[in-house]
């Protein structure tokens, strides 16, 4: 998986997660999640996922034909 491609999807994970763990503490309503403690620990999994991957990629050496 190329840097680029890594980085988006680790972002998307990320801002997955601070909207699932959002909904799940009820800070944004309106929907079946929201209020629903469940889905704040989901959040925080993915989020942390997103993370990972993130500074995984930016820890990592690009390859050259990546540059």
């Amino acid at each position: 998986m190329s840097r680029i491609v890594s980085l988006v999807v680790g972002a998307v994970l990320v801002l997955l997660g601070l909207l699932w763990i959002l909904q799940g503490l009820d800070v944004i309503g309106g929907g079946g999640m929201s209020g629903h403690a469940i889905w704040a620990v989901i959040g925080l999994v993915i989020g942390a996922v997103g993370v990972f991957l993130i500074l995984r990629t930016l820890r990592t050496a690009p390859a050259r034909h990546d540059l």
